[in-house]
């Protein structure tokens, strides 16, 4: 096989769900969208529901189309770009909630769904989705009636506990919605973290499922295993790839690996990332390309037939820290020519 195989955790996926449940009293939805962080979402949101998930969150009505065909009537799917223009029949035949994030989505959806549910979203400050303040006066009495799923905002800076902007958009919360019967929601993962305070009604973890960031607790969801092509001897002086960016200063063995950056291996990681063999540490060497990296594989007792890049020794995170981007991106990147197994214990 001459394509990198990506195991995935399914029962991972379910224990980081139960125990970020745990850290709250209030009802635990699932973030699934991007097609469940890049893991599929056709079997995530499985998982999520046997393990006690009814309420799951996509960025887009199609995706929130694709979770309805997978799980059946019954949960909740919240889509968080709310009533778009074109969507208004799938988000009726598909029974979707679109968390409404202007007042002209407001108006689109009482007038083209004037019976269907829906939520609303409303901006604390990070300037990106939701109604303001003025929408959100103008509009509060009207909506309130209409009886929404939930209210909600998004944190911009949870994942740092210490920051400023936490406090700061809880009081716009509590100021824009307290006295409100409806249920509210503010944190994702992060603000789980940061306390009760933060929970309201509904918590949304997203990347803390799948093993990422800030939940330092969470189980290893995904393993990446790249098949070796081919491995080379080379004498000290020698170079390696394109732009003769790696050069031997010792005599070496080098491993061609079949991933590169149409496989989501981002060209930032060159020259910085670290894959596995057995626990042993082999460095990436030269220019990340678009099928192909090299590791120099000297230090290991034999030559690989594979390397670990995602698993046991190396987090989303840690590959991440090491290409200057964050987990979701390598998540969400993993590319389509990846064999994929499920495991579930």
């Amino acid at each position: 096989m001459s394509t990198g195989h990506l195991t995935i955790d399914l029962d991972a996926i379910a224990t980081n769900w139960r125990n970020l449940d745990k850290l709250s009293s209030v009802e635990t939805a699932a973030v699934v969208k991007a097609d469940g962080y890049g893991l599929g979402a056709d079997r995530v949101v499985k998982a999520l529901a046997r393990a006690g998930a009814r309420t799951f969150y996509v960025a887009a009505a199609e995706e929130g189309a694709a979770v309805r065909q997978a799980l059946g009537p019954g949960p909740t799917i919240c889509v968080f770009s709310g009533h778009m223009r074109g969507d208004s029949d799938i988000i009726s035949d598909m029974q979707l909630t679109p968390m409404l994030n202007s007042a002209r989505q407001v108006q689109r959806h009482f007038s083209a769904l004037p019976e269907h549910g829906f939520g609303i979203q409303l901006d604390t400050g990070m300037n990106r989705l939701g109604m303001e303040w003025d929408d959100w006066a103008a509009t509060a009495e009207d909506v309130l009636r209409r009886k929404p799923f939930v209210i909600m905002s998004h944190l911009a800076c949870a994942d740092e506990p210490d920051h400023p902007m936490n406090p700061y958009q809880l009081d716009v919360f509590h100021q824009m919605t307290d006295g409100i019967t409806t249920p509210r929601s503010l944190a994702a993962t992060g603000g789980i973290l940061l306390g009760e305070k933060y929970h309201f009604d509904m918590t949304r973890p997203g990347v803390g499922l799948y093993g990422g960031a800030p939940f330092s607790d969470a189980q290893t969801v995904a393993r990446l295993d790249l098949p070796v092509i081919q491995i080379r001897s080379l004498e000290e002086g020698e170079v390696v790839g394109y732009g003769n960016s790696w050069q031997a200063e010792r005599a070496s063995r080098v491993a061609t690996v079949a991933a590169g950056y149409a496989d989501g291996l981002i060209r930032a990681m060159s020259g910085k990332a670290v894959l596995h063999f057995e626990g042993q540490p082999c460095s990436l060497i030269g220019r990340v390309s678009m099928d192909l990296i090299t590791v120099d594989v000297t230090d290991c007792d034999e030559d690989p037939e594979f390397l670990t890049i995602l698993g046991p020794h190396q987090s989303v995170d840690d590959l991440a820290q090491a290409a200057g981007t964050i987990g979701y991106e390598v998540l969400t990147a993993l590319g389509s020519r990846y064999s994929r197994r499920y495991q579930s214990r």
